[in-house]
């Protein structure tokens, strides 16, 4: 039985052995090929310093090594920290520091940046990919041709700290919610019994490994003996050739990867049939889509909810049991969910009524990193957890999300908060104000849009506040229309009433 994360890929490699666990690009590689190497990593990081909670940041797009890694800082006890390879310099930099890390595992291309805080706070290592790595780093390399295939797995509890996943805060700063190794194994588990993922299944996923969907899904294939198709980077035809190639029984994905697949003109041209289930998440797709799937490829959508506080998928609609597009279906089992008033969460409120979604049982995140006030306004009473999301619960236990309670704009599954963007937007010497809102896209789902008003004799183009927050946000978080205005709807206070910001829209989009 597995009881922690560090104990994953041993007992997966005992079960399955020889059997293939993962392919990626022209590699492939088996359960007991995985393991070993990680036993090879798990020890170059114990004899580099590494001990159990220590934290260890992994880096790096979706890749072998990637998977390898994950395993290997678990075996050590020390506490996973992935990184969205989308976030700029600065955001990363921030997250290694305000997280402790002693040691960073990723890419040449991405961790290399990173060397000039070593010896800075905690940072001790720096650990890269490939044949080559600059001075003062450590070869990933070296460690896999030198280590041994064995490691003893460190001990650790089920609450224990297992992993840190960051996720902005309404205020701009980044967020660690801190995930036990309960919360992540009650996930993984949840999710395969919702989807029924066995070992006799083919999984092909595009979706980021350091984001809590794409790992759920990653550590769920590996609990139980699916062979792992990774897609390096979503993009339509070869997402179709590996379901092709592969013979996939399941697809993972967003609603874009979705809308971009069903538009491909060649969509008709590859062969899904061998697909029996599909699952979509990280915000709502049109049940018009998911009929549109079920009719042209003959399996149909499972729609599932999640947020990185719970570690990944936490309702679902399941394989064994009604399927009702538009809806996220169930709560995963040994957890509850409950609709409450968005004024008075000490209030539950009827079915059908809409309301907050809160959530408890074992998915539920120990907490924010290093920040007990947000913690505290995320908690509630009786071990319930606030979504801040806006939802109602049929006669049948299924909830559906109406809208999002805070101003959170999710595009293309990722989180974007306005306040971040607001806080770089008046860095420009032109800014007098700067508010922003969301724009309704139906391919990415929903887009920022900037209303900024600009200081008495001055200028500024709306391509030229672009160009300025790409300097300094991941691409998913730049505005992407950019209008000027007198003034902006604001409260008594002067609190900016970003709802209201559709009434001043003049429809214009793009820059």
């Amino acid at each position: 039985m597995v009881t922690t994360v560090g104990e994953i890929s041993r007992e997966s490699a005992k079960r399955f052995g020889d059997k293939t666990a993962l392919i990626i690009e022209d590699k492939s590689f088996s359960y007991k090929e995985i393991d070993a190497m990680a036993c090879r990593v798990a020890n170059g990081l114990k004899a580099s310093g590494v001990r159990p909670g220590d934290r260890v940041t992994l880096y790096s797009s979706n890749c072998w090594e990637w998977a390898v890694s994950y395993h290997a800082i678990a075996k050590t006890g020390a506490v996973i920290n992935p990184i969205n390879v989308m976030l700029t310099s600065d955001e990363v930099k921030y997250v290694v520091e305000d997280s402790g890390t002693t040691a960073v595992l990723g890419s040449a291309d991405k961790a290399e940046s990173l060397l000039d805080l070593k010896g800075n706070n905690e940072l001790k290592e720096i650990v890269l990919f490939g044949d080559t790595v600059p001075t003062g780093a450590i070869s990933f390399e070296e460690w896999l041709k030198s280590g041994a295939d064995t490691y003893e797995v460190a001990h650790r509890n089920r609450e224990d700290l297992a992993a840190i996943c960051y996720t902005s805060g309404t205020t701009g700063h980044p967020k660690g919610a801190m995930h036990s190794h309960r919360n992540i194994l009650a996930n993984a588990q949840g999710t395969a019994m919702m989807h029924v993922r066995t070992e006799s299944d083919v999984m092909v996923n595009s979706l980021p490994l350091p984001h809590v969907y794409g790992s759920v899904v990653f550590n769920s294939g590996f609990m139980y003996g699916a062979k792992l198709v990774i897609v390096p980077r979503f993009e339509e035809e070869a997402v179709m050739l590996a379901i092709q190639q592969h013979r996939a029984t399941i697809l993972d994905g967003v609603p874009t990867a979705y809308y971009f697949l069903l538009a491909h003109p060649k969509f008709d041209d590859y062969d899904l049939s061998t697909l029996t289930r599909s699952t979509v998440g990280g915000q709502t797709l049109p049940a018009a889509k998911s009929i549109e799937w079920e009719e042209r490829v003959g399996t149909a959508v499972l729609e599932l909810w999640g947020m990185t506080e719970l570690a990944g998928a936490a309702t679902a609609n399941p394989y064994y049991g009604d399927n009702k597009p538009g809806t996220i279906g169930l709560v995963y089992p040994g957890s509850e969910g409950k609709i409450v008033s968005a004024e008075d969460p000490a209030l539950d409120l009827e079915i059908g009524d809409e309301g907050e979604f809160m959530f408890r049982g074992p998915l539920v995140m120990l907490g924010y990193y290093g920040n007990d006030e947000a913690t505290r306004d995320a908690m509630a009473s009786g071990g319930w957890m606030h979504t801040g999301d806006i939802a109602t619960q049929d006669e049948d236990g299924y909830f559906t999300i109406v809208d999002r309670k805070k101003d959170m704009i999710l595009t293309a599954g990722y989180n974007v908060y306005p306040a971040e963007l607001e806080r770089v937007i008046c860095g420009h010497p032109s800014v007098a104000l700067a508010a922003v809102g969301r724009l309704e896209d139906e391919a990415r789902g929903e887009l920022a849009k900037a209303y900024i008003m600009l200081k008495p004799g001055t200028q500024a183009t709306g391509q030229e506040i672009v160009d300025f927050c790409r300097k300094q946000l991941a691409a998913y978080k730049v505005p992407r229309a950019v209008q000027f205005v007198d003034s902006v709807p604001q409260t008594s206070s002067g609190k900016i009433m970003r709802r209201l910001l559709t009434d001043i829209d003049d429809g214009e989009r793009a820059v």
